[in-house]
């Protein structure tokens, strides 16, 4: 979700991505050196950057970059930050504006926190995101289902001595390589999606409905067999994605189509 919120007199850009907010450094930069003109405010942002990284500072690498609409209506990837990097960044920029714009990210921040406590508002959120960007309810529904089915399994995970972050994305490359027969980033560069965009948001139909059954497979075959630990856990992933698969090659068959498609929501296919 795309969002312009207004801090002052100016317009600052945000999307959420990765569960947080992200906002765009350069729109950052300009109310607090006080710039209008875009490719001012850029260039400092520039120049910043490289002082930064001969510092050995690391605060550059936390920057991430995601796809935000200009002024032209179209959309460009964009330097963003999440609100931690960010507070940490705007330390490098004297400024009067340092405080008040403190305030203000503490207080969008309070969004996350709201949510926390009471769920239904994030879900509300990711749907009327998802109707905005064109998505149908059919999808929308097979998106939050498949959602259901990933916390399951990473529940499951966290539970039995699988560690979160690198172990995580390594059997959930397994589980997808074995049912799609390629694995995710080789998925996403099919789509020409972009390394931080998510991969979900990009399937259609019948691959949501696939992954579902490929991850709901995989935790009920770890169940069954009790596993523990990466390598015991790479049993149940294979297995599962295999059953996803048989089942994708079964409808190709019927169908004479791909289910694995290039077919994307940023108006592009391959």
């Amino acid at each position: 979700m795309n969002d312009i919120i207004p801090f002052e007199q100016n317009k600052i850009r945000k999307t959420w991505h990765n569960e947080q907010w992200y906002f765009s450094v350069i729109d950052i930069i300009s109310v607090l050196i006080e710039q209008s003109d875009f490719k001012k405010a850029k260039s400092y942002w520039t120049t910043l950057k490289n002082r930064l990284k001969i510092e050995g500072s690391q605060l550059v690498t936390f920057c991430d970059q995601l796809k935000m609409q200009s002024v032209d209506g179209k959309f460009y990837y964009t330097d963003v930050a999440n609100i931690e990097t960010l507070l940490r960044l705007i330390q490098s920029i004297p400024s009067p504006k340092i405080e008040p714009l403190k305030l203000w990210l503490a207080r969008v921040g309070t969004e996350r926190i709201a949510e926390i406590q009471d769920p239904a508002q994030g879900v509300d959120r990711a749907r009327e995101m998802w109707k905005k960007h064109g998505r149908s309810e059919k999808w929308i529904q097979q998106r939050m289902m498949g959602q259901e089915t990933r916390n399951k399994l990473t529940d499951y995970w966290k539970d039995h001595d699988v560690k979160e972050g690198e172990e995580y994305a390594i059997l959930t490359n397994i589980i997808h390589k074995e049912w799609t027969d390629i694995n995710v980033q080789e998925h996403k560069k099919l789509k020409t999606l972009g390394k931080s965009q998510n991969l979900r948001d990009h399937m259609n139909e019948a691959e949501l409905i696939l992954t579902a059954l490929a991850e709901l497979s995989t935790r009920q075959i770890a169940e069954s067999m009790e596993t523990k630990g990466l390598v015991q856990n790479k049993i149940p992933a294979k297995k599962g994605g295999r059953i996803a698969k048989n089942a994708r090659k079964e409808l190709e068959s019927k169908t004479g189509k791909n289910i694995i498609t290039g077919e994307n929501f940023l108006g592009n296919a391959n």
